[in-house]
């Protein structure tokens, strides 16, 4: 039994902020029920190409997207803009723990969805609004993507190719990094709460926006502004404060040095048969390095080409000093370690036969992960969820579908 088995999510979201927080409670073993559009469903099934492939290579309904976010939940098909359906989503509240949803503020207060509505009929409920902005403040009402966060939040201020280098300019992260951070934060959120409930009961209200997680995400570079209110600018692969730390070039590519202290530093230019580098009053120390940046990266560029990256990679490794290949995804779940720690699964799946996933990070020696099942088809579970879990009769469940409610 997962850790959190005993909990029931009733997941509202769409897209991938929302949907990831429900599949981290899924994987621990949480029932997430998933409510999607009647016909339509979640936007991200529609996200593609790519789309899953049956047996015969054919392209199926799912979009890759879709897939990444959704597994071990049960698709429900609710239309809540007309009466029933917001009294079957209310009942289904009412049996709930926890409930994910990120609609525009105050969107779900129409149907009787909202914070304040549902709490009167469940006050244990924990309710985890995401939005862009948050429920309060100048922004509130507008939305608000991940693309659009990353530039407002000031990511990509930092994230770029320096100024007067070839192709200079602000790049935004190669995947929705803000909205898979917001999913991470928002599971701790409700984690907490869960916490507090258990100790003092009662349910509470969540809200989380992308901004504010963009913001905290900042790290030392926030605080390398706040400390100085000075503006940190681009450095491309290199680091604000750690030199040498970024890519260099070798015989046959390119690779990751990452130089943590002065004794690495040392074992570098040894091993680049360099020595006088870790003698030399500019480049002897951290703070001196970072002040020179500009006079030793061209020496250890000149200087990294005479070896492959394998060879780099294995004489550095041999003496402890942090470093990598830069690897495509292919290399990536072909590598060693990767397949070691089982990072690429398979799971069963109703119109490809088996559905690849990529497996949680989460390790836990009492309550592993379980990998119960692939993310659902389009309202494959709603018979048997308003049967299972509101005990609506086999005819009453089928007027609701002849209606056009589920």
């Amino acid at each position: 039994m997962g850790a959190l088995s005993h909990l029931r999510v009733l997941d509202l979201s769409r897209v991938l902020a929302g949907p990831w927080s429900g599949q981290i409670l899924a994987d621990l073993g949480a029932e997430v029920i998933k409510v999607e559009r009647p016909g339509v469903g979640d936007d991200t099934r529609a996200w593609g190409p790519p789309f899953l492939k049956d047996a015969d290579g054919e392209n199926t309904s799912e979009a890759a997207y879709y897939l990444s976010a959704n597994r071990n939940k049960e698709s429900v098909t609710i239309d809540f803009t007309r009466p029933e359906g917001q009294k079957l989503v209310r009942d289904l509240a009412a049996k709930s723990d926890i409930l994910i949803e990120n609609f525009k503020v105050g969107g779900l207060a129409a149907y009787g969805l909202d914070y304040e509505s549902l709490k009167e009929i469940n006050p244990e409920l924990i309710y985890c609004s995401i939005t862009g902005f948050g429920q309060t403040g100048p922004y509130a009402t507008r939305p608000g993507y991940d693309f659009m966060i990353q530039g407002l939040g000031g990511l990509m201020s930092l994230t770029g190719r320096p100024e007067g280098d070839e192709g200079a300019g602000p790049v935004k992260v190669g995947v929705a990094l803000t909205d898979i951070l917001t999913g991470l934060y928002s599971t701790v959120a409700i984690l907490a709460a869960l916490a507090h409930r258990d100790h003092d009961g009662g349910g509470q209200h969540i809200d989380m926006a992308l901004l504010d997680v963009q913001v905290a995400c900042l790290a030392n570079q926030a605080m390398n502004y706040l400390a100085t209110g000075v503006s940190p600018k681009r450095l491309g692969n290199a680091h604000p404060n750690i030199v040498p730390y970024q890519d260099f070039p070798t015989a046959d590519g390119d690779f990751i040095l990452t130089v943590g202290n002065d004794g690495q530093f040392r074992k570098f230019a040894e091993v680049a048969g360099q020595l006088w580098w870790a003698d030399d009053p500019r480049f002897a120390s951290n703070k001196a390095r970072v002040a020179n940046r500009a006079e030793l990266i061209p020496l250890i560029r000149q200087a990294t080409v005479f070896k492959t990256t394998a060879e780099w990679v294995s004489r550095l490794e041999q003496v402890g000093v942090p470093c990598g290949p830069i690897n495509d995804l292919a290399q990536v779940f072909a590598d060693a370690q990767v397949k070691a720690r089982g990072l690429a699964i398979t799971l069963p799946h109703g119109l490809a036969g088996t559905v690849p996933q990529v497996a949680s990070p989460i390790r836990l020696s009492k309550t592993p992960v379980e990998y119960r099942s692939a993310p659902p088809l389009l309202g494959e579970h709603t018979f048997k969820v308003l049967q299972d879990v509101l005990g609506l009769m086999p005819a009453s469940v089928a007027a609701l579908r002849e209606a056009g409610v589920i």
